[in-house]
């Protein structure tokens, strides 16, 4: 059965073998673990994962690639999760599950964010990005890639980019590279905010105009005596305070 790839699922199958070997070694399956694949496609990591799992879950929105999948795997060793991940709920697959997948390029922010929600549930997650999606991720304070998703993610998680992948390892190739993040979560939150919610809004805030300084970009939580008591300088800009610096904002404007 032949699948023409669909761009408004942002499909890219990976097909060169060497690239999915390094990315199995990477993943380091073991047979006792629970792990969900997001958008399986092909069965490029399917194929390789299931000579070593006794069982693997897979969420897929694509209609002809289920079909696909159940005709070539029995219910016994592959459970597909029909349907848009960004409406799945992975605190259903158990409490210490391993999420892997080349997620779609058109969503993977939103993919990302979603899975943030059920930090709790999960051991690690290794994902296919674009290259520039990773390095924004990874990105430290003052440099070009740091922004919201950094300080968003690094909050909860410790990621490192793992490798690159080449456009034409992939059928169709994308006009982009794309590279390999590990992502665990932290058992204890180095910074934990007092108020997620408050964080995450005066995070947005700092980075919405990101080319103003703080006092202005926060001029609705802080004022000169709030910069002075936390010791930032409100001449300063987003991309210059780390993840400890917003938690610390968003604590001193919750007291």
């Amino acid at each position: 059965m032949s699948h023409i790839p669909r761009k408004r699922f942002g499909q890219n199958f990976l097909t060169d073998q060497g690239v999915i070997q390094t990315i199995i070694r990477a993943i380091n399956p073991q047979p006792g673990d629970t792990m969900v694949e997001i958008g399986p496609g092909l069965g490029a990591l399917t194929d390789p994962l299931l000579k070593i799992l006794p069982h693997l879950h897979v969420v897929e929105i694509d209609r002809d690639i289920i079909a696909r999948l159940e005709n070539n795997y029995p219910k016994t060793k592959l459970t597909i999760h029909a349907g848009d991940v960004l409406k799945f709920d992975f605190s259903s697959l158990g409490e210490r599950i391993r999420v892997i997948g080349n997620l779609p390029y058109n969503i993977s922010t939103p993919i990302l964010f979603h899975l943030s929600e059920y930090v709790g549930n999960i051991i690690d997650m290794h994902f296919m990005l674009q290259k520039e999606v990773v390095e924004r991720m990874v990105a430290a304070p003052s440099t070009p890639e740091y922004g919201r998703l950094s300080v968003m993610l690094q909050y909860r998680y410790a990621m490192e980019l793992q490798f690159i992948v080449p456009p034409d390892a992939f059928q169709p190739a994308p006009k982009v590279e794309s590279a390999i993040v590990r992502m665990i979560p932290y058992a204890e939150l180095p910074h934990p905010a007092k108020d997620e919610a408050l964080f995450g809004a005066i995070v947005t805030a700092a980075f919405g105009q990101r080319r103003k300084v703080l006092r202005n970009t926060l001029k609705a939580y802080l004022d000169a005596d709030g910069f002075a008591a936390l010791g930032i300088d409100p001449g300063l800009r987003a991309e210059n305070l780390g993840v400890a610096e917003f938690v610390a904002i968003a604590n001193y404007c919750k007291v």
